[in-house]
C-alpha cells in the first residue's frame, strides 16, 4: 500500500471515530421509535424507508457534505465560522444584530443537544440487555442505573484525556459500520424488492395517505440525521476530503441497514427494538458481542459530542461570546485536546437528569430532534446569507433556499414535541443562550463604564512621571485589550500611584476572524521605557502566553492585571456580576505564574 492510499484510508477511519459516531448510532433507535407512531404495514414501511433515504440525502449529503463544507475559513467549519464570515461582510445595523442573536441561538441549541445525545445513545444501547437470554425480565430501574453508571464513567475519564484512546475509536467504529452493513445486507438478500424504497414516490404516498399523522412522523424520521452538524463543525480537525470520503461509505451502510431493518419488521411486525431483534435472529451466538460493540459505539459517539461541546465552548470563549472558563490541556501532542471541567460536570448533571426524567429511549425521543433540526435550520439560513452577501452562484442560493424549506418542514413537525418533553431541549439551551446574551452585553457596558484613556493623552503625563520618578529595576507587564486605548488600572498605577519600572510592556491578545493562525508584533520605543507586544491568534488556536513571551525574550519581574469591583441595582447586571465571580478571570484562564501576579481593583458602577 502506497503512502497516498494509507493517508486516504487513515483519514477515512479517523473520520468514522471522530465525526460519524452520532449519526452512525442512530439506526439503534430511529425506526423503533417511528413505528411506535404508525403500524408496520408494507406501505408504511416503504414510505418511512423512502423518507429516511431522502432525509439523509438532502439534509446530510446536500446541505452539509456539499454546500456547508464549501464554506470555511482556513479549513475550519461550524456555525461560529459562518458567524465570523457574516460579521466580516455585513455592515453594522439591524441585520448585523439579528445575525448575532440567531448565531447565539444556534450555538446554544448545539450545546443543549450535547446533553440529550449521550442520554439517548447510552439508554438505547443499554436497553439491548433485555434481549440477552436470562435478562429478559430486567427492570427499567436497572436499565436506568446501568445507563447512569456508563454516563458517570464516560464523563469521569474526560480530565485524563482521551488522545491515547482516540486511536482506537476509528477502527472500532469501522467495525461497527461493517456490522451494520452486514446485518442490513443479509436482510436485503431475503427481500431485494424492498430496495425500491429509494424511490421518492413512496415518501410522497406515505405523507399524502397519512395526513397529519404522516406530518408528525417526520419529527421522528429526522432522528436519522442527528449528528449531521458535526460533519461541518469537525471539518477543521480532519479536513474536508477525508470526511466526504468517509461519508460515501457511511451513507451506503446506513441506507443498507435501514432497509434491512424495514424488511425484518415487515416479516416480524411484533418487533420493538428492531436492530437488536434483527441481529439476534440472524446470528444468536453473536448477539452479546454485538451488544457490547453497540455500547462501545454509543460511548464513542457520546465522547465525540462531549469533545465537540468543549470545542464549541472554547470558540465561544475566544470570540468573547462566553465567559472565561478554566481549561486543561489533556495532550502534549494534540493542541485541540482540551478539558473544561465546569462544562463537563454541568453536562453530566444534565445527562443524568434527562435519563432519570425520561426513563427510556422512546420517551426521550419526544424531546430529541427539536434542537437538532432547529440548529440545522439556523445553519441553512446563515449559509443563504453568506452565499447572498458574498455573491455566490445563483444555483447555490436556490438550493440552500430549497433545503431551508425542508428544514423548516421538519422543524414545524418537531414543534408538536414541545409539550411531550422537547421543552427540556429548550430549557437546557436557554442556559448558554442567557449566559451569552448577558455576558456580551455586560462586557460592552463594562468597557464603556471603565472609560479607557487614549494613548496620546496618557503619554503627556507618562513622560513626565518616567523622567522625574525613580524607576524600579526590571520589566513589568500590563495586560490590556488594545494598547492604544489604556484601561484605568494601568493609568492609575503609573500616573496616580507612580509605580513605574525601567521597562513597561503593554500586552494585548487579539482574537482574529480566522480560526487558525498566530503572529506577534513587538512595538518598541513608544516612549521612554514603554513598549507594546501584540499576540494575534485565531479563535481556535490554543496557546501559552508565557511560552510566547519567553520565545520573544520577554522575562517579566511582575505582571499587573486589572479586575473590577462592580456595583449595580440592575438585576441583569447582577447576573453578569455573578457570572464573573463564578468563572475564571484572565490570569486563571491563561495560567499565568501566580508568584508574579498583582491584581489592581477598579470600582465600577453599572
Amino acid at each position: 500500500m502506497n503512502k497516498n492510499s494509507e493517508s486516504f484510508f487513515g483519514g477515512v477511519v479517523k473520520s468514522m471515530g471522530i465525526v460519524f459516531g452520532d449519526i452512525g448510532t442512530s439506526p439503534i433507535y430511529t425506526l423503533s421509535i417511528v413505528f411506535i407512531l404508525t403500524p408496520p404495514t408494507e406501505a408504511n414501511i416503504l414510505g418511512v424507508l423512502s423518507l429516511v433515504f431522502w432525509t439523509i440525502t438532502t439534509l446530510v449529503t446536500l446541505q452539509y457534505a456539499w454546500l456547508a463544507m464549501s464554506l470555511n475559513r482556513n479549513g475550519q467549519g461550524g456555525q461560529i465560522v459562518l458567524r465570523e464570515i457574516l460579521v466580516s461582510v455585513l455592515k453594522r445595523g439591524r441585520l448585523f444584530s439579528v445575525i448575532g442573536i440567531v448565531s447565539f441561538v444556534g450555538v446554544s441549541l448545539l450545546l443543549g443537544d450535547g446533553a440529550i445525545t449521550p442520554a439517548i445513545s447510552i439508554l438505547s444501547a443499554v436497553e439491548g440487555l433485555q434481549l440477552v437470554p436470562g435478562l429478559g425480565g430486567i427492570g427499567q430501574t436497572t436499565i436506568i442505573a446501568v445507563a447512569i453508571i456508563f454516563a458517570v464513567c464516560l464523563f469521569s475519564i474526560q480530565k485524563k484525556g482521551v488522545d491515547k484512546l482516540a486511536g482506537l475509536f476509528g477502527p472500532i467504529m469501522l467495525f461497527w459500520f461493517v456490522a451494520l452493513a452486514l446485518s442490513g445486507i443479509v436482510s436485503i438478500i431475503s427481500a431485494p424488492t424492498m430496495l425500491k424504497a429509494v424511490s421518492p414516490h413512496y415518501a410522497f404516498s406515505f405523507l399524502s395517505n397519512n395526513g397529519f399523522l404522516g406530518f408528525i412522523v417526520l419529527s421522528e424520521v429526522v432522528l436519522c440525521v442527528t449528528g449531521a452538524e458535526v460533519l461541518y463543525a469537525d471539518m477543521g480537525h480532519l479536513g474536508k476530503r477525508p470526511i466526504i470520503n468517509a461519508w460515501c461509505f457511511v451513507f451506503f451502510v446506513l441506507i443498507a441497514n435501514y432497509i434491512g431493518q424495514g424488511i425484518f419488521l415487515l416479516q416480524n411486525p411484533e418487533a420493538k427494538t428492531i436492530l437488536f431483534a434483527m441481529v439476534k435472529q440472524q446470528a444468536p451466538f453473536l448477539y452479546v458481542p454485538f451488544l457490547l460493540l453497540t455500547i462501545t459505539a454509543t460511548m464513542i459517539a457520546s465522547q465525540a459530542v462531549i469533545s465537540g461541546v468543549f470545542s464549541v465552548v472554547y470558540q465561544g470563549i475566544m470570540t468573547r461570546l462566553l465567559p472565561l472558563l478554566r481549561i486543561t490541556y489533556t495532550s502534549s501532542k494534540i493542541k485541540s485536546q482540551i478539558y473544561i471541567g465546569t462544562i463537563n460536570w454541568l453536562l453530566l448533571t444534565a445527562v443524568i437528569l434527562v435519563i432519570i426524567n425520561f426513563k427510556n429511549s422512546s420517551n426521550l425521543a419526544h424531546a430529541y430532534g427539536l434542537a437538532v433540526v432547529s440548529s440545522m435550520s439556523i445553519t441553512c439560513l446563515m449559509m443563504i446569507l453568506v452565499f447572498y452577501f458574498t455573491k455566490a452562484s445563483r444555483w447555490k442560493i436556490l438550493l440552500a433556499v430549497a433545503l431551508l424549506a425542508i428544514d423548516l418542514t421538519f422543524l414545524s413537525a418537531a414543534t408538536h414535541k414541545i409539550p411531550q418533553g422537547a421543552y427540556w431541549a429548550l430549557i437546557i439551551a436557554a442556559v448558554p443562550l442567557t449566559t451569552m446574551l448577558v455576558w456580551v452585553r455586560g462586557q460592552k457596558m463594562l468597557f464603556r463604564s471603565l472609560r479607557p484613556l487614549d494613548l496620546e493623552t496618557f503619554l503627556v503625563g507618562y513622560e513626565q512621571v518616567y523622567t522625574d520618578q525613580a524607576k524600579i529595576k526590571g520589566t513589568a507587564l500590563f495586560f490590556t485589550r488594545d494598547w492604544r486605548t489604556l484601561p484605568p488600572y494601568f493609568v492609575h498605577c503609573i500616573l496616580r500611584d507612580n509605580i513605574i519600572y525601567e521597562h513597561n510592556i503593554l500586552i494585548s491578545i487579539i482574537t482574529t476572524e480566522n480560526p487558525k493562525g498566530m503572529e506577534t508584533k513587538h512595538t518598541k520605543n513608544i516612549a521612554l521605557g514603554l513598549e507594546a507586544f501584540e499576540i494575534r491568534a485565531g479563535y481556535m488556536e490554543v496557546f501559552s502566553i508565557e511560552q510566547i513571551l519567553r520565545a520573544n525574550n520577554i522575562i517579566p519581574k511582575v505582571v499587573f492585571y486589572g479586575t473590577e469591583d462592580i456595583a449595580t441595582r440592575n438585576p441583569i447586571w447582577k447576573i453578569f456580576i455573578f457570572i464573573k465571580r463564578v468563572t475564571s478571570n484572565f490570569v486563571q484562564f491563561h495560567d499565568l505564574p501566580p508568584s508574579k501576579l498583582h491584581g489592581i481593583v477598579t470600582r465600577v458602577e453599572l
